[in-house]
């Protein structure tokens, strides 16, 4: 497909942010989805929306995990969905343990470093749905969470799982977390501050005596929050240390999958110099693209149709070259 060139009206990075994120949009050929719970943990479930094609044991399937309190709606997940789909794929929109529609079916709250999450899900579906192919998309920490998983899986990745592919991942924890405060992201930092809260709050009335809210007020960053909060419950010695030990950058190297890593060189979350290590250069199964602009997730183009949202229409392309044509051909289906 053809390079990515921004629309014309968003050059600018934040706008090329900010507008997708606020752009009402329709996708008529998603059919109904079900919701599909998956066990990841003692007192979790992970909550999807399945779009099932009515073969489902003959056809490839797609899962699709969002970014920081993102859900199973974030448009970019449904988008992809709809372009999958409508090419013949199985789909499920995944949300994070607490997010979403999941947020009723975890005890704890979710974090970075939780790639076991996503390993359940690719076991389960390897061996309660029998799907013969399965290939993973992320966005964000969503990236990071499954580059974590495939960097750990290594080469013991079970032989169904076929292909990656991760937007604008946070591959490196701490840099994003300190990027994210720099005065000029102060949007994005009041959004996710104050909504990291609200699930705390929210989350630690459902199951007193569980989450530490105490030094919560005084919270007024991401990397505030991982220490007060993220860093305590799940054990970590604080926020550095969560970020060392949760990065998948520790494990790029060991990724034996087709993997496309797509990011842009003016994203202002998550810095282009981050993906500028041997671990991703010399890793043969990793293609890296990084057009100029795209900000964070954004990548709006300037071509009308199937191209307008340019990273879908990319993944879409990377997904049909790694699954196998014959589960493809067949005629769409629909399961509701």
């Amino acid at each position: 497909m053809r390079p990515f060139e921004p629309h014309p009206l968003l050059r600018n990075a934040h706008a090329m942010t900010i507008v997708p994120a606020l752009l009402r949009r329709r996708f008529p050929d998603l059919p109904p989805g079900e919701m599909r719970l998956f066990d990841a943990a003692p007192g979790v479930q992970l909550a999807g929306i399945a779009h099932w094609q009515v073969a489902r044991r003959e056809r490839p399937m797609l899962v699709l995990v969002h970014g920081l309190e993102g859900s199973s709606e974030s448009g970019n997940l449904r988008g992809l969905s709809e372009k999958a789909f409508r090419a013949g794929f199985s789909v499920i929109r995944l949300n994070q343990r607490n997010c979403g529609a999941g947020e009723q079916f975890s005890s704890t709250l979710y974090h970075s470093g939780l790639s076991g999450d996503y390993r359940a899900v690719l076991t389960e579906l390897v061996e309660a749905d029998r799907v013969p192919e399965i290939l993973f998309a992320g966005w964000s920490m969503g990236g990071n969470l499954l580059m974590k998983m495939a960097g750990e899986l290594g080469a013991a990745a079970p032989k169904e799982f076929r292909a990656l592919a991760v937007v604008c991942p946070a591959l490196n924890l701490s840099v994003c977390a300190d990027t994210l405060a720099e005065p000029r992201n102060f949007i994005y930092l009041r959004h996710f501050v104050r909504n990291l809260k609200e699930r705390t709050l929210r989350k630690a009335r459902q199951y007193p005596g569980t989450i530490r809210v105490d030094d919560l007020a005084r919270v007024r960053t991401v990397r505030d929050f991982d220490d007060a909060v993220i860093a305590p419950q799940f054990g970590f010695r604080d926020a550095e240390d969560y970020y060392q030990r949760s990065s998948a950058l520790r494990v790029v190297d060991r990724v034996s999958i087709p993997t496309l890593i797509l990011t842009a060189q003016d994203d202002p979350v998550v810095p282009i110099r981050t993906f500028d290590v041997p671990a991703i250069r010399e890793n043969p199964h990793v293609t890296f693209e990084a057009p100029a602009h795209g900000g964070h997730s954004g990548f709006i183009s300037r071509w009308k149709g199937s191209d307008r949202f340019w990273a879908e229409a990319r993944l879409l392309e990377f997904f049909r070259r790694h699954a196998s044509r014959s589960l493809l051909d067949a005629p769409s289906e629909t399961k509701t």
